[in-house]
């Protein structure tokens, strides 16, 4: 599941967010151009981090953004 949510974001970044589309056809047409030039050379996605250096950012995170950094930023 997390390589489809993987893929789905890059069309997201690669295609919808920096393409104008004057329509919905337009829309369509460029998505459509975009996956099937993706699937005559697909790029598997692989984890350049290990599992721990993932949780240690994101237990990095939490400590930034946990209920006492709102309090701080409420204040």
């Amino acid at each position: 599941m997390n390589q489809a949510e993987r893929w789905f974001g890059l069309l997201t970044d690669k295609l919808i967010r920096r393409g104008v589309h004057t329509s919905v056809k337009a829309l369509e047409d460029d998505i459509t151009t975009w996956i099937d030039t993706w699937n005559k050379n697909p790029r598997p996605f692989t984890w350049t981090e290990t599992a721990d250096e993932i949780l240690n950012s994101l237990a990095d995170y939490l400590t930034k953004v946990g209920p006492d950094s709102q309090k701080t930023e409420q204040n």
